[in-house]
């Protein structure tokens, strides 16, 4: 095999501006940051607010670069070790991070960001735009879940906004039905998983998103408008979980109320009880 390099030259275009200075204690999910555009590169930012979603390359500048294997302990120290090649955690041979952040806004040579997980100073290699092309909609990946109930909810709330782009009702709704399936059954997109959905077209979108259930290869997701009953009926492998809500519709209320006072629950008794088959 010819060795084209031994080494590559990278310089920074930019610096994080963050109110997070601890690689411990940084979101998994990132946090509203700015991202401020050395001078000489300022106008390459031209037209950069015709978009809605980038992706940012940093320099980890503080992650060991001689561990090869790794665990995403934060996520769930249960999890075994992977490469970190297979995974997306910061220790890796070059720490090149790769961030997909929502604009919010840009003012000059400042870019104010969301979900960007790099702490202040970090340094910045490149930006490039989200594309419509670039979404996976039901993509394979290894089951990493978290094992904090609380973590997870943030984790598919930020999924179901991503998807459904507004924070509602029926989008909590959802990710509480999405919870307590994955609970029982793990990962949500998995392609014997079936979902059939009765309710509002909000709880219809959002639980698609959550599970990346199409209506074809396979055909994984149902849904029956209606403006009376919302529910929720799960299929996999003989089993059955249906979750039918029972009103309440405040969400700070909602997160206070354990499953059996949110839903109606019927199903396959070994499921309902909380066996993973």
């Amino acid at each position: 095999m010819k060795v084209i390099m031994s080494s590559i030259e990278l310089r920074p275009i930019g610096i994080v501006c963050s109110s997070e200075a601890s690689t411990a204690n940084i979101s998994l999910q990132g946090i509203s940051s700015v991202i401020e555009i050395f001078p000489e590169y300022a106008a390459a930012l031209d037209k950069i607010n015709e978009n809605s979603h980038l992706w940012v390359l940093s320099w980890f500048h503080e992650s060991r670069r001689d561990v090869l294997t790794a665990s995403p302990e934060r996520v769930n120290p249960r999890v075994p070790k992977y490469g970190v090649f297979a995974l997306r955690t910061p220790v890796r041979p070059n720490p090149i991070a790769l961030t997909l952040v929502r604009l919010e806004g840009n003012a000059g040579n400042r870019l104010f960001v969301d979900g960007l997980d790099a702490v202040d100073g970090t340094p910045i290699l490149d930006i490039k735009p989200y594309f419509e092309q670039d979404i996976v909609f039901s993509p394979r990946t290894p089951e990493i879940v978290p094992a904090c109930r609380q973590m997870r909810e943030r984790h598919m709330e930020r999924e179901a906004f991503a998807h459904h782009r507004e924070i509602c009702a029926d989008l909590h709704i959802a990710v509480r039905m999405g919870l307590f399936v994955e609970e029982r059954w793990g990962k949500l997109n998995n392609d014997e998983l079936i979902v059939t959905v009765t309710g509002s077209a909000c709880l219809a979108d959002v639980l698609q998103g959550l599970t990346r259930a199409r209506l074809a290869n396979p055909p994984r997701f149902a849904f029956q408008p209606s403006g009376e009953r919302f529910c929720s009926i799960w299929r996999k492998k003989g089993e059955q979980i249906s979750l039918t809500w029972l009103g309440e519709t405040d969400p700070d209320r909602m997160k206070s109320l354990s499953d059996e006072e949110l839903f109606k629950i019927e199903g396959t008794p070994s499921v309902i009880s909380g066996h993973r088959p």
